[in-house]
């Protein structure tokens, strides 16, 4: 059981690196905490993403010229898939705007209200 718990110990740090984004976007009451959990638990789904497309003694499915005339057989299983690191610079791009939105928002609440606590914005927005 250690064995196989040790072999994947990466996903054990993304599940807690989640679980520590989960617990401040859900428990905190201040909204800078709020938003840095949000940014922690999108970051332990892109290193996990990333992880999960790893794949040992693989290279890049790049040909070259003497690839394509020498050999007529490429074996397919050699080769990493380049389209979970594509798609997770893409979610790398929409986690930095979703933070510079959300600290603008925080920025703008915080003038209206001259706090950033949850709690005390609620009851003066009443």
């Amino acid at each position: 059981m250690f064995d196989l718990v040790m072999a994947k110990y990466n996903f054990w740090i993304y599940i807690v690196l989640m679980m520590i984004g989960f617990y401040a976007m859900i428990a905190k009451n201040n909204l800078i905490k709020k938003i840095v959990g949000i940014n922690i638990f999108q970051t332990a789904i892109i290193l996990f993403y990333i992880s999960i497309s790893f794949k040992r003694g693989a290279t890049l499915p790049i040909l070259t010229e003497s690839d394509m005339h020498g050999h007529t057989t490429i074996e397919i299983a050699q080769y990493l898939n380049p389209l979970p690191h594509v798609l997770m610079l893409t979610a790398i791009v929409v986690m930095v705007a979703t933070l510079g939105v959300a600290l603008a928002i925080a920025i703008l609440i915080y003038r209206k209200y001259h706090t950033l606590e949850e709690d005390e914005i609620l009851k003066e927005a009443k």
